[in-house]
């Protein structure tokens, strides 16, 4: 599947530890767990700040609305876990970094140790990024912190190690594996308040059903997230469905997509 580690750890260094007790205890988190593919340590930064208050945010410099996190607990969580392992790959998640994709969650599947950094309130000093690898965002919009976006990061990545689905063929179909979005999906009951499972899926034809969910990927692809067959591999067939579906919206009888 991947060129992954067998298993991955994930520290993450953040003010709200209690924030991913639940959400790192469910589901294919969990399994992936028990299962000992992934590992997870919640890092709390008050933990290193350098007064008995455990003060980790400050006033910015030069004025300005909210408050800074404080570089000298973020510089020393970092070192620590530097120390104890000089491989760790360091992210920290901010909206003016590199926008998280596919692509990037099967790269982090190959590091064997992630920290992931989770800034809040106004900002970070901004000479953390002495400290750091990379940057990441999960999108353009605002977050009150890092949490949700460390949430995101680790969700993409375990599920693409290797047994923490239970099913080697369910994250290769999934959307954006290939660049393209993932065709629909239908189970009982066949019919419902007049709308029926298409034919083709009853038809017990692999290769039918495997050719008409490839047309519906591209169709999907082409009405909803057209930039995306750039960077998609495509046959001469797909070109060639790809290019019919834009002369049937040109002449106003290409089906729209519910």
């Amino acid at each position: 599947m991947l060129g992954c580690w067998k298993r991955v750890q994930f520290d993450i260094l953040t003010l709200f530890p209690e924030f991913f007790d639940s959400p790192l205890n469910q589901s294919m988190l969990k399994r992936a767990q028990n299962q000992g593919i992934v590992r997870f340590r919640v890092i709390n930064l008050r933990d290193f700040a350098l007064d008995r208050h455990q003060v980790t945010d400050d006033r910015p410099f030069g004025g300005g609305p909210g408050m800074v996190l404080k570089i000298e607990p973020l510089a020393r969580a970092i070192t620590w876990v530097r120390d104890q392992d000089d491989g760790v790959w360091v992210i920290l998640l901010s909206p003016q970094g590199r926008l998280f994709t596919q692509s990037g969650a099967a790269a982090l599947a190959r590091q064997r140790h992630v920290l992931l950094v989770c800034g809040h309130y106004e900002g970070v000093d901004d000479r953390v990024r002495y400290y750091i690898d990379e940057e990441i965002s999960i999108g353009d919009y605002i977050l009150t912190g890092g949490e949700s976006p460390a949430l995101v990061v680790i969700d993409a990545v375990t599920r693409l190690l290797p047994g923490s689905l239970g099913d080697a063929e369910s994250a290769e179909e999934e959307s954006f594996q290939d660049s393209l979005l993932e065709y629909p999906h239908y189970t009982r009951p066949q019919l419902f308040n007049g709308h029926a499972v298409p034919e083709v899926l009853l038809s017990g034809n692999h290769q039918r059903i495997a050719r008409w969910r490839r047309q519906q990927a591209l169709r999907r692809t082409w009405q909803r997230r057209s930039d995306l067959l750039d960077r998609a591999s495509l046959t001469p067939e797909d070109q060639d469905f790809v290019a019919n579906l834009a002369r049937e919206s040109e002449a106003g009888t290409e089906p729209k997509d519910k």
